[in-house]
């Protein structure tokens, strides 16, 4: 199953309109859905190398218009909408506690959640929920997701087909590392709060 499903987003990463699905999956992730766009990137940059710095531009830009539209759930539509996507990530109870760090330290939690695997929607919507200064969210998201997306691609433009190969020959367990990255996004969240 592994294997059916990675041969189908290979072909579906090679396919001209994977672009604006890539887009879609990073404005998306960056306020409100779970699956970050690496799932699509990934695949993507293996399948059209010549086309990886195209792809992480397409992945920032869209991941940084995302994280303008978590930051203004959060302060636009606090108990409507960001209440229940904080709550769903482990944050309902303690927020205040959280919003009173997260305006000393907030450019650095924007870095570092935009680099890690910590669900970076958790990060928008706190940064307009505590009324964090909106140029430095949207400067410090540039930075931080332009960085990861960036070095990914390259990496993988750099380096593509003896990665291609071993994660083709080594598809169970790249896969489980992939969900043990993703578990640990999510672990991370219950274990700071």
């Amino acid at each position: 199953m592994i294997r059916a499903l990675y041969d189908w987003t290979m072909r579906l990463a090679a396919r001209p309109r994977a672009t604006y699905a890539l887009g879609i999956v990073s404005f998306a992730e960056s306020s409100f859905f779970p699956i970050p766009p690496d799932a699509l990137l990934l695949p993507m940059v293996l399948a059209r190398p010549k086309s990886a710095w195209w792809l992480a531009f397409v992945c920032t830009a869209a991941s940084v218009a995302g994280a303008v539209a978590g930051y203004f759930i959060g302060a636009l539509l606090f108990e409507s909408v960001a209440r229940p996507i904080l709550t769903l990530y482990g944050y309902g109870d303690k927020f205040a506690e959280f919003a009173a760090m997260y305006n000393e330290w907030g450019a650095w939690i924007v870095l570092i959640g935009g680099l890690t695997p910590f669900p970076f929607k958790v990060v928008t919507i706190a940064s307009g929920a505590t009324g964090f200064n909106l140029l430095v969210f949207v400067l410090s998201s540039i930075a931080a997701r332009g960085l990861r997306f960036f070095l990914v691609a390259g990496l993988l433009r750099w380096i593509g087909p003896p990665i291609r190969d071993f994660i083709e020959r080594r598809l169970g367990l790249v896969f489980t590392l992939g969900l043990v990255l993703l578990i640990g996004g999510f672990a991370a969240i219950r274990f700071i709060h």
